[in-house]
Formats: C-alpha cells, structure tokens, sequence
C-alpha cells in the first residue's frame, strides 16, 4: 500500500514537471511608467494574463520613470518584471548615457508592440510660410521652428534628437536659426501646440493618437516624412524600427509618412528562475487576448510578434516555451 501510495505521489510530481506547472501562486512586480498610460494598461493585460492561468496570482504595476529607470529597477532586483523600449534596451547594452556602464543581464520574456512610429505633426500655416512638406524641406529651410521633443532622459526625445542629428542637426542649431526646443511631456506637448505656443510636436504614438486628433481640431496640421536615409540611419544607431504610416490614417493625412518606430516589451533579469520565465510566458501567450483588449492600438499583437525581437536575449525559459509552441527554431 505504501508503495502504491509513493508511486502515485511520484507520478503526479513528474506530470506536474512535465507540464511546468507551478503549485503557488505567483507574487511579482512590473515596473512600468506614470499611471494612466498604456503601460499601466499593459499591467493590467498581464496581471489578467498570470492570474487566469495561475489562479490566486498578483503582478502588481509599479510606477517609474519609464524604461530607463526599469533597465536599472530589474537589472538590480528591485523590479521582477519591467516595461523597456529595445531602444533603451540598446543604450543600457552599450553603455551609452545615462548608463556609466554596460547592463547585460537583462532577458526578454515578450515583445510586445512596435507600432509608435514618431510623427513630427507641424502646423499648415508654419509650414506653408517656409515651403515644408517634408523633414528635409525643414532642415533646408533652417526655419525657427518651436518644436517639443518630450522631456528630457526620455527615449522618444532621444528618437527626435537622433532624427535631426541624422541631417546633421543639433538642437544648438534649431535656436541659432531663432527656432526653441521645449522639453515637454506628450500631454503638455499637445496643448502648447493647441494653443498655437508650438510650431510642430514629435511624439511616438499609436496612429492615428487621441492627442494628435485633438489638435487637429484647433488648427489645421501636416505631418512631415523622412527621406530613407535618415531612417536607416536612426535604426542602425538608435535599434529603432522603420515604420510607415498610411495615407488616411488621419483625415487629413493625404500622404504615406516614413519614419521610425521604438518598440517595447517585458523583461525579466537573467537571475529569475526557467520555471518562472516558462511560466510568464506561457500565461501571456496563451491568455494573449487579455493584452489585447487593454487598448484598440494592441488588438494586432501575436503570439509570433512576443517571440519576434532581437534586440536582447529571451531568457531561457521563456525561449523553451517558444520552441515548445513553434513559435522559433
């Protein structure tokens, strides 16, 4: 009897490796950004996701800085789970500022969205007084431009630095042609603009973004393209990707833009456990609809584009789960 008794316990110990089930719930943080912003919501998609798969489980949002701060909240410990941008990611890799030095043991777990593109929205009257249809005609035209660009240490201000670098501007050289650079958040961007205070904004979002079609109700607005150059420039040194966004995606869009992208996922430090990488996966991935229903803009993420980036590793466990879906190689 006893025997029989040992051989059950033993046999439903290994169904229960094979399956990588987890006998307790799990506890864990995810560090994000302000509250109220998509990554709050994105929170919420894989707190839904773990608890339905793991009944009894909390992933609790912390609030941060954004993905700079989470490079360093997970690298150390202090965060399990973190939103990161993979152009973040690439700076803490390399070590450029503000990191002092290279941050390696970061590990993907699911990519999640790379549709942000960067949309330099410009007043008509501004661009009409300066011949601007395009970021090149901008540059040429050496305007004085008032353009926010987001607040500092922020990538998307990073992004917009980095595209008028890549036409071998400075923003040293926008207030010598008499323009100003403000540093602003995306909401205070879009009412400086509203309020006529702002020539053009800079800004990654979703398309078509509330906040752009907002503005667009007080003044009439354009949005600039990049030449292919530029962006190819901006994705080789920033780890950005090409992005288009169609004509008609705003009423008032008549043409194609091309510009760049950052994208974003949730990652994990090395030190955390296959079994627990396995697991969050498993649950983001299988439960995929509780992400998507948390904005219109994720109802296109696939369980193929999760296991899609190349930026930094994915940590082992979530990668055995990829492979385990046939998901990759």
């Amino acid at each position: 009897m006893r025997a029989s008794v040992k051989i059950a316990a033993a046999w439903v110990l290994s169904l229960a490796a094979l399956n990588g089930a987890h006998a307790q719930p799990y506890n864990l943080t995810l560090s994000g950004a302000s509250p109220g912003g998509l990554w709050s919501l994105l929170g919420a998609g894989v707190h839904a996701s773990v608890a339905e798969q793991f009944p009894g489980s909390a992933v609790t949002y912390q609030t941060s800085g954004g993905g700079l701060a989470n490079v360093m909240l997970v690298s150390t410990g202090r965060a399990d789970l973190g939103m990161i941008h993979n152009v973040e990611l690439r700076y803490a890799l390399e070590g450029r500022a503000p990191f002092r030095q290279q941050v390696t043991n970061l590990r993907e777990i699911a990519y999640l969205y790379d549709w942000a593109p960067v949309q330099w929205v410009v007043a008509t009257s501004f661009a009409e007084r300066y011949g601007i249809e395009t970021a090149d005609d901008l540059i040429a035209a050496r305007a004085p431009v008032r353009v926010g660009v987001n607040t500092r240490g922020n990538m998307v201000q990073e992004l917009n630095r980095a595209l008028f670098e890549a036409y071998g501007v400075t923003y040293e050289d926008i207030e010598s042609w008499g323009g100003q650079v403000v540093y602003a958040a995306s909401n205070e961007m879009a009412e400086l603009m509203a309020n006529r205070r702002l020539d053009m904004t800079g800004n990654s979002l979703f398309a078509p973004a509330g906040s752009i079609v907002q503005v667009a109700q007080s003044l009439d607005v354009t949005m600039l393209s990049f030449n292919e150059d530029v962006v190819a420039s901006v994705v080789e040194n920033m780890g950005a990707v090409p992005y288009t966004i169609p004509a008609g995606t705003y009423d008032w869009l008549d043409h194609d833009v091309l510009t760049v992208s950052p994208g974003a996922g949730l990652v994990a430090s090395e030190s955390m456990s296959d079994q627990t990488a396995y697991d969050i996966t498993k649950a983001v991935v299988e439960h995929l609809e509780r992400i998507q229903r948390v904005h219109t803009a994720m109802a296109d993420l696939t369980a193929e584009q999760m296991a899609s980036q190349n930026t930094i590793p994915y940590h082992p466990g979530a990668l055995r789960y990829y492979r385990e879906a046939g998901l990759v190689d």
